[in-house]
Formats: C-alpha cells, sequence, structure tokens
C-alpha cells in the first residue's frame, strides 16, 4: 500500500485544518490507518488512529477535543479535521497504516508510512 498526505499549510492559532491521506492499493479497507506527527528535536508522536471500518478511533490526550479522524474505504482517503490549532501542533504529520486494531500508539507497530505533510501554526 502506498499513502499520500496532504491539507498542511500555514494557519493561525485558533483555526482549522484538515489534512488528507490517499490510499493506493488493495485491501485498504482492512488497515487501521493512524496520524503521527514529528517536530524539531522531538521524536515521532501518536496522534490519531481509527479501525478498518471507522466505528472506532483513538486520540493522543494532547488533541483530544479538537481534532477528528474520519475515513472513506469507498474512496481510500482518510481524514484529519484539526481545529483550534496551537503552536504546539506544529509538526510534520504523517499516515500510516497496519493490519490489526487501531489501539497501537508507538511508531514501531506501524509498518506502512506515506510522505509527511507540513502544519505550522502561528501564534
Amino acid at each position: 500500500v502506498q499513502l499520500q498526505a496532504s491539507g498542511g499549510g500555514l494557519v493561525q492559532a485558533g483555526g482549522s485544518l484538515r489534512l488528507s491521506c490517499a490510499a493506493s492499493g488493495r485491501a485498504f479497507s482492512s488497515y487501521a490507518v493512524g496520524w503521527f506527527r514529528q517536530s524539531p528535536g522531538r521524536e515521532r508522536e501518536f496522534v490519531a488512529s481509527i479501525n478498518w471500518s471507522g466505528d472506532s478511533t483513538n486520540y493522543a490526550d494532547s488533541v483530544k477535543g479538537r481534532f477528528t479522524i474520519s475515513r472513506d474505504n469507498a474512496k481510500k482517503m482518510v481524514h484529519l479535521q484539526m481545529n483550534s490549532l496551537k503552536p504546539e501542533d506544529t509538526a510534520i504529520y504523517y499516515c500510516s497504516v497496519r493490519y490489526g486494531s487501531s489501539s497501537a500508539y508507538y511508531e514501531d507497530a506501524w509498518p506502512y508510512w506515506g510522505q509527511g505533510t507540513l502544519v505550522t501554526v502561528s501564534s
């Protein structure tokens, strides 16, 4: 499976962005999908994930209530709606997929990755 993330950009604090992850290849609907982010000098961290059917989601505490992950299996797309953005949300955001549970919070558990998309939140 190949993944392409998009939708990043520059936004003021309090604003919103919607990231998208487009997948190619078969069996996308069988995968859990996750979003991670990495800011300079920090390790890649879990942001959100969604199971194969879209009825189970997980969020990092830092984004809970502000970010929403969703998927459209027919279009092979996953979205991350980011509201009330803060400067500390500034990072490169990556999407990833794995077979099995979406309740996996470490990058080593996610074998397939797309290139990142940069989100910059100004204060």
